[in-house]
């Protein structure tokens, strides 16, 4: 494992967004990059040309988040109870109270890696074991690891800890380094850490001898050559599935290098390369909106996230994300003070019950 890199303090502007700002941006940045980008999603950038041109906003009649953003709520509300007291038994008990044991929305659990976790849950099977599926290397793990870099804002190496463990009910190897990754760069990027040290803080809490570090390099490498570049420097030509860590993971923090936080320029980037674009759209987007808060996101694109749906996870509809980014903030704040006791769920209607700070 690579050494954590120590990045020196970056003197914040007098108009610098605060710890709340920069996890409301992380979160709703996500949420909007997932919105953005669910129809692009396993497409290519001529069959998005074909078909949309450019995309530069929402091109869904009802935008809204899809499991990207349903399952990083899951994590946030997970974390915002325990905080750094998360444990891999903890995480597999809520993967079953709240989804596993649960009548499951017409998505059934998700993308791949997620369909293996529950079955091997079913089974009665618990982390590690849970994550021996054929898709433990898919970006399951990264889509929801931004919620773990807003409650270690300022120490990629505890994110980095916190995503591990979340992500060893689902995940293993490179789907545990891609989710290690992008928790590492929001947990910089919401000490105000400019783009270039984002990104270094994720390449310092993975082996660098990983594929995940390898496209993050060349992603990097690439970035200011613009999205083409960094689109033929990390995608796996050929191969049929689009959610691959390493690929999603190098793609979201390229778009961001490659418009130097700016999150407009990030996002889209992310959308208009294709592949995983839901996914990637999402990373970049939490990335840029840690950097910049949420003045950053356009007012309409914003406006257009409402409680999530459930349509995935049912035992998430409801919650918004802006309520989790504050949840996570004053989890964080309250770090070190002896674990309230509480129950699983609400007592009326079975859904998580709210994280007590």
């Amino acid at each position: 494992m690579a050494s954590i890199a120590c990045t020196p303090p970056v003197p914040a502007p007098q108009s610098a967004p605060g710890p709340g700002e920069r996890a409301r941006g992380a979160l709703l940045g996500l949420a909007v990059g997932d919105a953005l980008g669910a129809p692009a999603e396993n497409m290519k950038p001529s069959e998005i040309r074909a078909r949309w041109g450019r995309i530069t906003g929402y091109v869904a009649e009802r935008p809204a988040g899809t499991d990207d953003t349903e399952y990083a709520i899951f994590s946030g509300l997970l974390l915002a109870r325990y905080g750094s007291g998360l444990t891999p038994a903890r995480v597999g008990a809520a993967w079953h109270e709240w989804i596993a044991d649960r009548d499951e929305g017409p998505f059934r659990g998700a993308g791949f890696s997620e369909r293996g976790t529950l079955e091997n849950l079913r089974r009665g099977l618990a982390a590690p074991i849970s994550a021996q599926h054929r898709h433990a290397w898919s970006d399951g793990l990264a889509m929801r690891a931004a919620p773990h870099g807003v409650f270690a804002a300022g120490r990629p190496a505890e994110a980095a800890r916190l995503a591990a463990i979340d992500g060893s009910v689902s995940h293993d190897g490179e789907g545990i380094y891609g989710g290690q990754a992008v928790a590492a760069g929001v947990a910089a990027a919401m000490a105000g850490a400019p783009p270039v040290s984002v990104v270094a803080a994720a390449l310092a809490v993975v082996p660098d001898d990983s594929w995940t570090a390898r496209s993050l390099r060349r992603a990097l490498t690439a970035a200011h050559r613009g999205e083409r570049a960094v689109r033929s420097a990390v995608v796996i030509g050929g191969y049929p599935w689009t959610d691959l860590a390493p690929e999603a993971v190098a793609l979201a923090f390229g778009a961001y290098a490659a418009a130097d936080g700016d999150f407009a320029d990030a996002v889209l980037t992310a959308v208009n390369m294709g592949r995983d674009a839901d996914t990637t759209a999402a990373v970049a987007g939490a990335l840029a909106g840690a950097t910049h808060g949420t003045a950053a996101i356009p007012a309409d694109w914003a406006a257009a996230i409402g409680p999530a749906r459930g349509t995935c996870l049912p035992a998430i509809a409801g919650h918004h994300v802006l309520e989790v980014a504050d949840l996570l903030i004053r989890a964080a704040g309250a770090r070190g003070e002896p674990e309230v006791p509480h129950r699983a769920h609400d007592a009326e209607d079975g859904a998580p019950a709210k994280a007590r700070s």
